[in-house]
């Protein structure tokens, strides 16, 4: 009988899908869960019929045990770099949350170790597991739009009940911490920004220090650009509507909705009624996003979201956040 990956969750909090994730994987099996509060831990453990022999509460019992091979790490982000590396030198696959992490240094370290490590590395850059914005990139990839020429997409996101001070952090802005989705979403459906511009403003959130809207106007090429809108304290439903523009259609969808738009042309380039196109609804597919990131460390496969790719993101947000500061146009800088 082949031996199923040996998994380890490293936070319970903001980790339970993951748990999900890997007990929903027929080649995986839980070994431990580990959080450093014993309540989130006792909660996570009872919930989904995990024994307590398979409860710790430091990291590095998960470090050191040879029986484990991947591990995912759902931990206030500005702890990934140091629980992410001591994972990685240990020879463990890593499954590590949105954002990478939140300073040009830490990004460099994680990019570093995981290049010298012979373990798999993935960043949880889940909106490219939803399924609108999976058919997204399928109706762009074969065409159905035509070349695209702007991009949108937003995260709005109340989080005025949501005050944990790591979360105030202000290396944490809402456009690194959240915004990330919308930024990682543009990237993958248009390639990477050559340049940005932001502006940001700050009425809603008086327990944070930094901007609660952002918007970002980018540049891809001469022909493509696109637009990122953040609101960490917006008074609405929590979405990601996201509109993708060709010269032969326009995508409209978000993450939420059981329906997503289609427009396209006919013969003589005149829009067509809409086409509505029925969606699941999983905003955060953690089943597909851990089946993904199995079959790459059991078959060899490259890791679509690795660290070099959610250094990225982080390198664009860090422009936007440093433009919206400065009112300059700031290049991201991609060299890690």
């Amino acid at each position: 009988m082949k031996r199923k990956l040996q998994v380890a969750n490293i936070g319970m909090k903001f980790g339970m899908s993951h748990v999900e994730g890997a007990l929903g994987c027929k080649d995986a099996e839980i070994a431990l869960i580990c959080d450093s509060n014993e309540e989130n831990l006792r909660f996570a453990g009872e919930r989904y019929n995990i024994p307590e022999e398979k409860w710790v509460t430091d990291y590095m019992d998960i470090v050191n045990n040879p029986d484990i091979d991947v591990v995912t790490v759902a931990i206030p982000d500005q702890l990934h770099k140091q629980v992410s590396c001591d994972l990685l030198r240990a020879g463990k696959h890593v499954l590590c949350e949105k954002p990478l992490a939140l300073t040009r240094e830490d990004i460099e370290e994680i990019v570093k170790v995981a290049n010298e490590s012979d373990a798999k590395f993935m960043v949880g850059q889940i909106c490219r597991f939803t399924p609108a914005f999976e058919k997204a990139k399928e109706l762009i990839e074969s065409g159905t739009i035509g070349e695209l020429y702007f991009v949108e997409s937003e995260y709005a996101h109340d989080y005025m009940l949501i005050q944990e001070p790591w979360r105030c952090d202000p290396n944490r802005h809402g456009v690194i911490g959240g915004g990330c989705h919308a930024v990682d979403l543009l990237r993958w459906l248009a390639g990477d920004p050559e340049e940005v511009v932001a502006y940001g403003t700050h009425k809603l959130l008086p327990h944070v220090t930094y901007d609660d809207a952002t918007i970002a106007i980018m540049k891809f090429d001469d022909n493509l650009a696109g637009k990122v809108f953040v609101s960490t304290g917006c008074k609405r439903d929590y979405t990601m509507r996201t509109v993708i523009y060709g010269t032969k259609g326009t995508i409209i969808c978000d993450n939420t909705s059981p329906t997503m738009t289609l427009f396209t042309v006919d013969e003589n380039q005149v829009t067509k009624e809409p086409e509505i196109i029925n969606i699941d609804v999983n905003n955060h597919n953690a089943v597909k996003e851990f089946d993904v990131f199995a079959d790459a460390i059991l078959n060899d496969k490259e890791v679509m979201t690795n660290a070099e790719e959610g250094a990225k993101t982080v390198a664009v947000c860090l422009a936007i956040v440093e433009s919206a500061k400065t009112g300059e146009k700031v290049k991201p800088n991609y060299n890690f």
